[in-house]
């Protein structure tokens, strides 16, 4: 992705963030995860799927992912973002809060308070303005670019057995656009 796409999207993740309680969003994002999409690539028939929920009033993150068939037991699982075809861990390390270790199959629910340094790694809240604000916002441009993954690893792979790419549901990118249109008119009509 081009800097200056990635830079509009961090500003807009910016605005949804700091936008006040009558102008809420709900970010929902998904993905399925599988070996063939790491990178490289793994011969694993393990499946999963996982759901990303921003609410960007409350500013928290509910996650949930379900998985099957992996070859061999789970040790982590946390979001990368955000460059390709690897990148950095995002959120809290090394896994997780409660992620199910040990298993082949499994289930996970919880919710991050993304006002939290501990819901990220230290790295990517340093490297994203040093507060647990712009890893926020850097966190959610990554998720609307639609470069930040899911990523489930294990003993045999310890880079990761399944992931896959969070990709935004269609009309978020439409709340988006239409946000980012009513702040651009407010900004214009302010200067007249």
């Amino acid at each position: 992705m081009k800097r200056s796409s990635f830079v509009f999207l961090l500003f807009a993740a910016t605005i949804l963030v700091a936008a006040p309680a009558s102008h809420a969003v709900l970010l929902h994002f998904k993905t399925h995860m599988d070996g063939p999409s790491e990178f490289p690539p793994v011969p694993s028939p393990g499946i999963g799927s996982a759901t990303v929920d921003i609410d960007t009033v409350a500013h928290t993150m509910d996650v949930h992912a379900e998985f099957s068939g992996l070859l061999a037991p789970t040790t982590v699982a946390h979001i990368h973002c955000c460059t390709l075809p690897t990148a950095g861990v995002a959120t809290t390390t090394p896994t997780f809060p409660g992620f199910p270790a040990g298993v082949t199959s499994g289930v996970y629910d919880h919710t991050l308070d993304l006002t939290l340094d501990s819901s990220y790694r230290l790295g990517f809240i340093t490297d994203n303005g040093g507060t647990a604000a712009g890893a926020e916002a850097a966190l959610i441009a990554g998720l609307l670019a639609g470069v930040a993954y899911f990523n489930i690893h294990t003993t045999a792979f310890p880079a990761g057995e399944i992931r896959g790419f969070l990709v935004p549901e269609p009309g978020i990118l439409g709340l988006l656009g239409l946000g980012l249109g009513a702040a651009f008119v407010a900004t214009r009509r302010r200067r007249s």
